[in-house]
């Protein structure tokens, strides 16, 4: 029996040291807990407008991104054709918890809203106004007098007829 005890603690003992062989590769980050997501809500006004965070994630309006928790405010750019860009700065708000409540991160404002303008469009460029030059007068012949020509042709009474 003390054979079989002996060859079963030999047999352990050699898996055990091939077992722990490959623990030197072993790290210990596997242990280490992820670091914290936060969930951020993107809407505009129009919707549809591409969002991104300075962090990096986006999305089109209206959704929702997922970025690791920063340690200091960031923001969202709005972009939408045919509309003003926007930005809004999004603060990072971090509850350390204690032994009843789990540490949690929240952001401020979230969710997170632009108001895009719609982009006016340039003005159309006006050249100056120049007053013409009056053309020069043609003289009249000697023949004919201003008086002499028919009144009847227009539709207004000369207001000159018949003062001398």
């Amino acid at each position: 029996m003390r054979r079989v005890i002996a060859v079963a603690l030999a047999g352990a003992g050699l898996l055990g040291a091939a077992g722990l062989g490959g623990c030197s590769s072993m790290s210990w980050d596997m242990f280490k807990s992820a670091p914290p997501t936060v969930q951020v809500r993107l809407e505009s006004n129009p919707p549809g407008a591409d969002a991104t965070t300075s962090m990096g994630p986006g999305c089109k309006t209206p959704c929702s991104v997922s970025v690791p928790a920063p340690e200091a405010p960031f923001t969202v750019a709005f972009a939408l054709p045919k509309h003003q860009p926007a930005s809004v700065p999004v603060n990072v708000i971090k509850n350390p918890g204690d032994f009843t409540t789990p540490a949690s991160v929240t952001t401020d404002p979230n969710p997170v809203f632009a108001e895009l303008q719609p982009a006016t469009p340039p003005k159309p460029v006006r050249k100056p106004h120049r007053p013409r030059k009056p053309k020069p007068a043609v003289a009249a012949p000697a023949a004919a007098p201003a008086e002499a020509a028919p009144a009847a042709a227009s539709p207004f009474p000369n207001p000159n007829a018949g003062k001398r």
